[in-house]
C-alpha cells in the first residue's frame, strides 16, 4: 500500500545535513508511486525526534519550508548519529485532512510508520479498551500495542511478536522511540528491504527492492560509502537496529535473559516535536467526513419516486423476449433468434477448455528454479474474487512465490484494499501498489461522466473506466524491475462483455481464447472512429482527461500484454472459489449485494445501472449466460440470480458519485430520462 523508507547513520560517519537531505529527497521521490495523498518524515537527532508531515504529495512536500528547516536547525552535525523514517501515503483509513491521521504516527513515546491495512483494528481497540484511541488511522493500534506489551515487561522483540499475533492483514512497519536508541522494523509479508554497508557506515530500508536499487545507482551521496548490499526482510520477521553502531538483532531470535543490549532503555528520554505549519495546526483537530480514498459506503435513503421508476423498468425488462437457452434479451446488440428462440451467441459459443496440468507445470518449473527461494513471478491482484483466488491457487496449490501488484487508479474500493491486505498478510506475500494521481484521475472521471450525462450514449460508457488501463503498462514495468520470468493474471473467461463494443457498432469476434478483452485492428479502428465522432459532436469530452485516455488506449491495445491467464489452466468454480475465500481468508463481502462479483470495483454499480435500466440487461446477464453455456448453472437458477443482482446497488452508486464529485440523485434522475431501448 503506502511507501515507507528510512536511513540510519552511526556516530562515526561523516554525514552532514546537506547529504542527509539529498538522500531523503531521493527516497521520497522513488517512494511517491506508492501513494500521493500525504507525506511525512521523522528525524531523530541527539536530543529530539522531529516530525513533519503534510497532506500533499511527496514531490510537493520536498519544497515546503518546514521540510527544509529540518536540515538547517544546527542539530545535524558530521560524526553524529542520525535516524530518519519517512512515509508516502495512500489513504486507506482516516482522512488525510486530519493531521494526526497522517504518518509518521506519534503514539506515546514512539514515532512509527506503517505500510498496509490492519483489517481488525476496530476489534483490537475493543479488546484492549484500556488503550486510548486518538486517530482514525489503523496504524495507531500497532504502536499502541507494542508500547503496551513493553510496559508489561516484554522485550521490544517480544512485544512486536505479541502485537502481530493479534493482527490480521498486511503490515510492514518502522518505529523510533524516545527511550531506546533503536530502530524497529517488521514485516508480515516481505514488503521490506534493507541496504547495508559492509563497514556499517549507513543503513537504508524501503518498501521495494527497486527503490534501493535506484538509490545505489542514482544517488551520488552514497558513493563515498562504497558498495551497499541489499536484502529482503523475510515475512514474519524483523530487526532491532542499534542507532550508535548499526548492529542488528533479528526479532525471531529469543532475547537473552535478562534483557540484552538490544532491548535496554537509554535514559534520558528524548522529546518528540511535531512541526506543523500554522495553517495545518489550525485544522489539526477538526473532524473531516471524507478522505481521498472516498467516503465510506453507507446506507442510502432513495426517494420513493426513483424507486418506483426502477420498478417500472424492472417489470418492463421482465417482459422482454430472451434466448431460450441463455438469458440474453432481444435488446442485446447483434443478437438474432432462430426459429426455436435460440440466440446466435449460443450457436457460436466455444466452450472454454482447461489446458492440461502438465502444460502449466512445464511453464512453472523453470520459474521455480529461477526464483531460488525468492519471488519467481508477478501476479495482478485487484482485490476482486478472481485475482484473490488465483493468488491462493498460485501459492497454496502450485507452490509458487509471487509478488502481487495492484494499480490503484482511484476506483479501487476500501473493501478491495482490505481484501488485498487479508490475502497477502495471510500468505506472507510481498505486495507492490502503484498509486496514480488519484485526485486527478477522479477529476477526469467527473469530467467525462458529466459530459456523458449531458449527451448520453451507451457506446461511450467504457470511457468512465479508461483510467485503469495503465495497469498493463505498470505490470510490464514491475516485471522488468523484479527480474521475474512471468506475469500471471486471473481473468475469468466467462466475463466477456461484447455488448460494450457492440453499442459502438462492432460485432462480437473472439480473437484470442486466452484473453477476455481483445479487439483486432479493424475493430479498434471502428471504435476510434465512433469515439472520434462523439468527441467532435460534444466538445465537453475535449477536456483535461484526453492525454490520460490516450495513454490508457496505448497501454491496453498497443503495448505487449505478455501474461498467462491462470484460468486457462485451472478450473473456475464459483462455489469452490467463494468457499475458499470466505472460509479460508475471512474475505469481506459488500453490504448492498449478495454477489461477490465486481464488489471491489467502485464503477461497476453505476455503469450497470445505466446498462440495465436503459438497455434492459447488464454484465450480470452476459456473465450468467456464459455460465449456462458452460454447464455451470441452470437457466432457471441464472434467472433467479439476475433478478436480484440487477437491482440497484444504491449505496455503492452514491459512493461513486460522491467520490468523483457529482450529484447522486441528479445523476440517477438524468439516467432515468434517457429513452429506453425497450417498450415501457
Amino acid at each position: 500500500m503506502c511507501g515507507i523508507f528510512g536511513l540510519l547513520v552511526p556516530a562515526q560517519t561523516d554525514f552532514d545535513g546537506s547529504q542527509l537531505r539529498r538522500t531523503l529527497d531521493r527516497l521520497f521521490r522513488f517512494s511517491e508511486s506508492r501513494g500521493k495523498e500525504a507525506a511525512g518524515l521523522a528525524l531523530r537527532t541527539d536530543d529530539r525526534i522531529q516530525v513533519y508531515k503534510r497532506n500533499i504529495p511527496a514531490s510537493r512536500f520536498l519544497r515546503q519550508a518546514g521540510y527544509r528547516r529540518l536540515f538547517r536547525d544546527g542539530r545535524i552535525q558530521p560524526f553524529a548519529p542520525l535516524a530518519a523514517i519517512g512515509h508516502s501515503r495512500l489513504v486507506t483509513n482516516g482522512s488525510e485532512e486530519v493531521h494526526r491521521n497522517n504518518q509518521p504516527v506519534i503514539v506515546d513515546d514512539a514515532v512509527g510508520i506503517h505500510n498496509g491495512i490492519i483489517v481488525n483494528a476496530d476489534a483490537l481497540w475493543q479488546r484492549f479498551d484500556e488503550l486510548e484511541r486518538r486517530s482514525e488511522v489503523d496504524s495507531e493500534i500497532l504502536f499502541k500495542l507494542i508500547r503496551h506489551f513493553v510496559a508489561q515487561g516484554q522485550t521490544l522483540a517480544e512485544a512486536t511478536r505479541s502485537t502481530f499475533a493479534h493482527c490480521l492483514g498486511q503490515a510492514s512497519i518502522a518505529a523510533l522511540f524516545t527511550d531506546m536508541e533503536r530502530l524497529l522494523l517488521f514485516t508480515n509479508n516481505g514488503s521490506l528491504y534493507i541496504a547495508t554497508h559492509p563497514r556499517e557506515a549507513i543503513f537504508l530500508f524501503a518498501s521495494e527492492r527497486h527503490i534501493l536499487d535506484q538509490m545505489v545507482r542514482k544517488s551520488p551521496v552514497l558513493w563515498p560509502f562504497g558498495r551497499l548490499e541489499i536484502s529482503q526482510v523475510q515475512p514474519g520477521n524483523g530487526l532491532v537496529v542499534e542507532l550508535s553502531n548499526l548492529r542488528r538483532h533479528s526479532l525471531m531470535q529469543e532475547p537473552a535473559q535478562p534483557r540484552d543490549a538490544a532491548d535496554s532503555f537509554d535514559p534520558p528520554p528524548l522529546t518528540i516535536v511535531d512541526l506543523v505549519d500554522r495553517d495545518v495546526a489550525k485544522g489539526a483537530e477538526e473532524d473531516v467526513a471524507e478522505a481521498v480514498c472516498g467516503p465510506e459506503i453507507q446506507r442510502v435513503v432513495v426517494p420513493a419516486d426513483l424507486q418506483s421508476m426502477f420498478e417500472r423498468y424492472h417489470t418492463a425488462i421482465a417482459q422482454l423476449q430472451r434466448c431460450q437457452r441463455c438469458l440474453l434479451p432481444e435488446t442485446m446488440p447483434f443478437l438474432v433468434f432462430d426459429q426455436d428462440g435460440i440466440c446466435n451467441y449460443c450457436h457460436s459459443y466455444q466452450a472454454n477448455e482447461i489446458r492440461p496440468r502438465q502444460e502449466l507445470e512445464a511453464m512453472l518449473q523453470p520459474l521455480r528454479r529461477q526464483g531460488n527461494g525468492a519471488a519467481n513471478c508477478l501476479l495482478g491482484l485487484s482485490g476482486g474474487r478472481d485475482s484473490s483466488y488465483a493468488l491462493h491457487v498460485l501459492v497454496e496449490e502450485l507452490g509458487m512465490r509471487p509478488v502481487t501488484f495492484t494499480y490503484d487508479w482511484g476506483m479501487v474500493t476500501d473493501l478491495a484494499r482490505r481484501n488485498v491486505s487479508r490475502m497477502v498478510g495471510a500468505l506472507g506475500i510481498e505486495h507492490i501498489l502503484v498509486s496514480a494521481d488519484i485526485k486527478r484521475k477522479r477529476a477526469n472521471i467527473r469530467k467525462n461522466v458529466s459530459a456523458w450525462l449531458d449527451k448520453p450514449d451507451l457506446g461511450i460508457i467504457p470511457l468512465f473506466m479508461a483510467g485503469d488501463k495503465q495497469y498493463f503498462y505498470h505490470a510490464n514495468r514491475i516485471k522488468k524491475q523484479l527480474g521475474v520470468g512471468q506475469t500471471f493474471l486471473g481473468e475469468n473467461l466467462l466475463e466477456r462483455t461484447d455488448f460494450k463494443t457492440g453499442y459502438c457498432g462492432i460485432p462480437p469476434v473472439r480473437e484470442d481464447e486466452d484473453r477476455v478483452y481483445v479487439l483486432n485492428a479493424g475493430s479498434q479502428a471502428r471504435m476510434l472512429l465512433y469515439y472520434g465522432r462523439q468527441y467532435l459532436s460534444h466538445p465537453q469530452y475535449l477536456n483535461a482527461s484526453l492525454l490520460d485516455t490516450a495513454f490508457a488506449y496505448a497501454s491496453y491495445y498497443l503495448i505487449d500484454r505478455d501474461y498467462i491467464n491462470l484460468y486457462r489452466h485451472i478450473p473456475w468454480d464459483e462455489e469452490v472459489l467463494e468457499r475458499t475465500l470466505l472460509d479460508g481468508y475471512d474475505w469481506e463481502t459488500a453490504n448492498d449485494t449478495g454477489s461477490t462479483w465486481r464488489i471491489g470495483d467502485g464503477t461497476a454499480a453505476f455503469y450497470n445501472y445505466i446498462y440495465y435500466t436503459v438497455g434492459g440487461f447488464s454484465e450480470n446477464d452476459t456473465f450468467r449466460s456464459n455460465q449456462i453455456r458452460e454447464g455451470k448453472i441452470s437457466r432457471h437458477e441464472a434467472l433467479e440470480k439476475i433478478r436480484v443482482e440487477n437491482r440497484p446497488r444504491y449505496e455503492t452508486m452514491k459512493w461513486y458519485c460522491d467520490t468523483i464529485g457529482i450529484d447522486f440523485l441528479g445523476a440517477i434522475r438524468r439516467i432515468n430520462e434517457i429513452p429506453r431501448l425497450y417498450p415501457m
